[in-house]
């Protein structure tokens, strides 16, 4: 049997504040997305139900399969009705295009469905509790009789052009369906099957195709008499200082290597050579800041930070958060986001016999 995919893109995004279905989400809109996953899963052809720029998209598009462009009505079932009056095929899948990351196993469930059952509406079974609130009563629900509808909903074509010829209106097309025919026939369907609706959604559709990378940094410098002690950008009263050819900030080192890490940009040395004179006993907290700079030109922020100071003395914990908001500062992220820890080597080692000071970093970076 034939199945014609009806796309709905002619929504206004008016609570995500932007043209969700037409701003690419990291080279694909919204609309592509869906396009790949219904060809994929099984439709011979398409309608684009569009509006504003979405009919530019579309235009703009290599459709595999044959196809159709009709305009959006002023609610979703007039959009639903207008694709069904274009459509030829067996069955109709109709999707929402911003539910664009549909995987084409779920379209072809959804097919299969309509074709043996006459319906395959995609669904999820709620699993939180559901309370009912009317006139200050409060009813709890039954979870195990509440779905969570999402698209695709496929039926026989013939079954849901009568089911919409009622002019009845409704949120989805398994209410119209139902309606008429009496139930509908679920097919599982998945967390990732996500509608981008809000601010929120986006984010989330950005993490998951980019999810965050980690870098991981490390740096230790000598202690010695005539230098002041610079530790996350906080000047530390101490009898000795870090040698080196910056201010010798080595919890600030260790957290731009981190972060260049994160970023495949190779480290300090490399972007801050010692064996440039600019560069001579400059704040290390001007170079956090230039790194952060390659952050933000590629759209990503720093996430977390997490960093530990090694040292025996001195004594960190009454500058551990004025350390913590320095680098939040720098970064252009919350205080929140940022861990400064200090622990000694009871003695041990270089850091134990107070010859130098080492500090290490863990950051993630993710897409704004």
């Amino acid at each position: 049997m034939s199945a014609v995919g009806i796309l709905l893109c002619a929504g206004t995004s008016a609570r995500m504040g932007f043209d969700k279905l037409n701003t690419p989400l990291y080279g694909k809109t919204a609309i592509e997305r869906s396009m790949d996953a219904l060809v994929a899963g099984g439709c011979d052809s398409l309608v684009f139900v569009v509006g504003g720029a979405s009919e530019r998209t579309v235009k703009s598009l290599s459709v595999p399969v044959p196809f159709s462009v009709v305009p959006g009505g002023e609610q979703r079932t007039d959009s639903v009705r207008n694709g069904l009056s274009a459509a030829s095929g067996d069955v109709a899948v109709i999707h929402d295009a911003a539910r664009c990351f549909v995987s084409p196993a779920t379209v072809m469930a959804s097919i299969e469905s309509a074709t043996a059952f006459g319906s395959g509406v995609t669904a999820i079974p709620v699993t939180d509790t559901v309370m009912q609130v009317r006139n200050g009563t409060v009813e709890t629900l039954d979870r195990d009789t509440l779905f969570r509808m999402q698209t695709p909903q496929s039926f026989r074509l013939t079954e849901i052009r009568a089911a919409y010829g009622t002019g009845a209106y409704a949120t989805d097309d398994a209410t119209l369906y139902a309606r008429t025919f009496g139930s509908v026939r679920f097919v599982p369907g998945s967390e990732d099957n996500r509608k981008l609706t809000a601010a929120s959604d986006w984010a989330w559709a950005l993490s998951r195709l980019c999810p965050p990378t980690y870098g991981i940094g490390f740096d230790t410098h000598r202690l010695v008499e005539g230098r002041k002690l610079i530790l996350g950008g906080v000047e530390i009263p101490f009898e000795k200082g870090l040698l080196g050819h910056s201010d010798a900030d080595v919890l600030l080192h260790a957290i731009m290597d981190a972060i260049l890490g994160s970023l495949k940009l190779g480290d300090i040395g490399k972007l801050f050579p010692d064996t440039d004179p600019q560069y001579a006993g400059i704040s290390s907290r001007v170079l956090l800041r230039k790194v952060n700079e390659l952050v933000q030109k590629r759209d990503m922020v720093v996430g977390h930070v997490d960093a530990t100071v090694i040292c025996e003395r001195p004594k960190l914990a009454p500058y551990r958060d004025a350390i913590a908001r320095t680098i939040a500062e720098d970064l252009g992220i919350s205080p929140d986001a940022v861990s400064v820890k200090a622990t000694t080597t009871e003695g041990m080692n270089d850091e134990g016999k107070g010859l130098c000071i080492s500090a290490q970093a863990i950051v993630s970076v993710c897409r704004r």
